[in-house]
C-alpha cells in the first residue's frame, strides 16, 4: 500500500520543473535552479528552474511570433480549449489540491475548493470567447458608416501571487485565451508548481506552441523589467502588493502597456448592533481565516458596534480558538502555516507591536512549537487606534475588534486608508444596509457575506488597491483594444 509520504512524493515529482517556452520544456540557459519550500515543514520540495532575463525574453519571442496567428483562431475554438482545460482540472482536483497544499500550506479542503474556484474561470472565459462584440452605426451626417471592433492587445506578462496559485492564474489566463492574446508568464517563486502543472494541463488541453509560456525565477525583478522595456509586450497584469504595483506601473509608462493592477486591502468588517451576531460571527471567520489569513480581500479591521463589540469578540475568540492548527494534509485541519518566516516574521512584530501598546489577546497570539510556519488564530481587544495592524495588511491569522459609536464614525474609520479593495458589512436593517454601502470607499462590499469572490462578478478596487477588474463581463475587456473604421457611402 502506498504511504501518504510516498502519494505526496509521486505527485510533486510529476509536475515538470523546467521552463515552459514555446510550447515545450527546458532548463534555464544557465542551468540554475532554485528550492521551493514545504512551509509547514520548512524544507525543501522540489527545485525548479531559475530563469534570468535571456530566458524571459526568449519566452516573450515565443509569445510574439504566436500572436498574430492565435488573434486569428476562431473565438469559438479557443473557447473549446479552455473548456478542455476545465474539465481536465476537474478529473485531477485532488492531486492538484494536494499539490498546492504541500507549496503553499491551506488544508486540503481548502485546497480543493480553490481548485474548483480556479477552474470556473477557464468555464466563464470559453463562454466569453464567442461573444466579444463591436458596433454599426450611422453617421450624424448620414454621409459615413462607422464600424467599431474589438481585437486582442497582444502579447502580454501575467504576474501572479503565492496566495492563491492557481485561481490567480485561471483569472488572467482564461480572459488573455479567450481575447487572443499570447502570454508570459511569472508565477510568484513560493509556488511555482501549481501553474507548471497548469501548464501541462493547457498544453493537454491543444492550446498551441506559443500561446502560453511560463518563466519561473527567484529573481522576478531581473526576469520582469526587460520585458517591461521591451516594445513587444503590450500588456502587463499584476496581482500583489501595491509597492510592487507602483514599481510596475511606473516601468509601464515607457512602452506605455496596458495595465491590470489587483493590489493591497485594508478590509474593514462592520458589524451594526442590529446584526445576526451568529452570522456575522461566521462570516467573520470566512473573511479572516479564508487562506489562513494571506488574501488581499481578508478582513484586517473589524469594527463592530458598542453595545455587541464584546460579545462579538467573545464569541469571534471562542470560534478561532477552536479551530485545528496543523499540516494541511493531516485530516480535520482547518488553518495550515503562512507562507515563510518573514510572513510569520512580520504577524508576530505587529501583534508584538499592538500588545505592547495596551491590546489585549483572546484567544492566540503565539507560534505553536515545531517546525513550519504557523501562528495560532488570534483575537485582539483594546487595540490602540495608531496600531500599524490596523494600518497595513496583517496577512495573518489575526482579528482585532475595534467597538465604534454610530454609523458616521464608522465609516470614516473605514475609508480612512489609501487601500479600497473590499469592505463587508453585517446589518439587517435594509436601508442602513444601502445608506452605509453607497459611502465605503471600496470597489466590492460583501453584505451580510464574508465571501466576495465569484468568477461571474467584476474583482477589483479602487485608490491603491489597484485598477481595472478581473472575471465578470468585464473581465475579458482588460485584454482587447478598440478600433473603429469610417467608411463613406457616396
Amino acid at each position: 500500500m502506498t504511504t501518504q509520504a510516498e502519494h505526496e512524493r509521486a505527485v510533486v515529482d510529476a509536475v515538470p520543473t523546467g521552463l515552459f517556452i514555446g510550447g515545450g520544456w527546458r532548463p534555464a540557459a544557465s542551468g540554475a535552479v532554485f528550492e521551493v519550500e514545504d512551509p509547514s515543514l520548512a524544507r525543501p520540495l522540489r527545485t525548479v528552474a531559475d530563469a534570468d532575463a535571456a530566458d524571459a525574453l526568449d519566452a516573450l519571442a515565443a509569445a510574439h511570433d504566436a500572436q498574430e496567428s492565435w488573434a486569428a483562431h476562431p473565438p469559438r475554438e479557443r473557447g473549446e480549449i479552455l473548456r478542455r482545460a476545465y474539465e481536465l482540472i476537474h478529473a485531477r482536483i485532488d492531486d492538484l489540491a494536494l499539490l498546492m497544499t504541500l507549496e503553499m500550506g491551506k488544508p486540503l479542503a481548502e485546497a480543493r475548493g480553490e481548485v474548483a474556484y480556479a477552474a470556473e474561470f477557464f468555464r466563464w472565459f470559453a463562454e466569453e470567447a464567442v461573444r466579444i462584440d463591436g458596433g454599426c452605426a450611422v453617421s450624424p451626417d448620414g454621409r459615413d458608416r462607422l464600424l467599431v471592433m474589438r481585437r486582442p492587445v497582444g502579447p502580454a506578462l501575467l504576474i501572479t501571487p503565492w496566495n492563491f496559485p492557481l485561481a490567480m492564474g485561471t483569472r488572467k489566463i482564461g480572459p488573455a485565451v479567450a481575447a487572443g492574446c499570447t502570454m508570459v508568464v511569472k508565477p510568484a517563486e513560493q509556488t511555482p508548481l501549481s501553474m507548471l502543472a497548469l501548464a501541462g494541463v493547457l498544453a493537454e488541453a491543444g492550446l498551441p506552441e506559443g500561446v502560453l509560456n511560463v518563466v519561473t525565477s527567484s529573481r522576478p525583478g531581473e526576469v520582469v523589467e526587460p520585458l517591461m522595456r521591451d516594445g513587444r509586450l503590450r500588456k502587463v497584469s499584476f496581482t500583489g502588493s501595491t509597492a510592487v504595483g507602483r514599481l510596475l506601473i511606473a516601468q509601464s509608462a515607457q512602452q506605455v502597456l496596458r495595465v491590470s493592477m489587483e493590489l493591497g486591502g485594508n478590509a474593514p468588517f462592520i458589524v451594526c448592533e442590529d446584526a445576526d451576531l451568529d452570522a456575522a460571527v461566521e462570516g467573520a471567520v470566512q473573511a479572516k481565516m479564508r487562506n489562513i489569513g494571506e488574501a488581499c480581500t481578508a478582513a484586517n479591521r473589524l469594527y463592530a458596534h458598542e453595545s455587541v463589540a464584546g460579545e462579538f469578540a467573545r464569541r469571534l475568540a471562542q470560534r478561532l480558538g477552536s479551530l485545528r492548527v496543523g499540516r494541511g494534509t493531516e485530516p480535520g485541519v482547518e488553518v495550515g502555516p503562512l507562507i515563510d518566516e518573514d510572513g510569520r516574521g512580520k504577524v508576530r512584530h505587529l501583534v508584538g507591536q499592538a500588545l505592547d501598546g495596551g491590546a489585549k489577546a483572546l484567544t492566540g497570539a503565539e507560534s505553536p512549537a515545531g517546525d513550519g510556519y504557523f501562528y495560532a488564530p488570534t483575537v485582539l481587544v483594546d487595540v490602540p487606534r495608531d496600531a500599524a495592524l490596523l494600518h497595513e495588511e496583517i496577512f495573518g491569522p489575526v482579528a482585532p475588534v475595534i467597538p465604534f459609536a454610530d454609523e458616521d464614525e464608522v465609516v470614516a474609520a473605514a475609508n480612512a486608508t489609501p487601500y479600497g479593495l473590499v469592505s463587508y458589512l453585517f446589518t439587517e436593517n435594509l436601508r442602513r444596509a444601502f445608506r452605509i454601502s453607497e459611502r465605503l470607499d471600496t470597489g466590492m462590499i460583501g453584505l451580510n457575506k464574508g465571501v466576495v469572490s465569484n468568477p461571474a462578478a467584476p474583482f477589483g478596487g479602487v485608490k491603491q488597491s489597484g485598477l481595472g477588474r478581473e472575471g465578470g463581463r468585464v473581465g475579458i475587456e482588460e485584454f482587447l483594444e478598440t478600433r473603429y473604421l469610417a467608411m463613406p457611402m457616396d
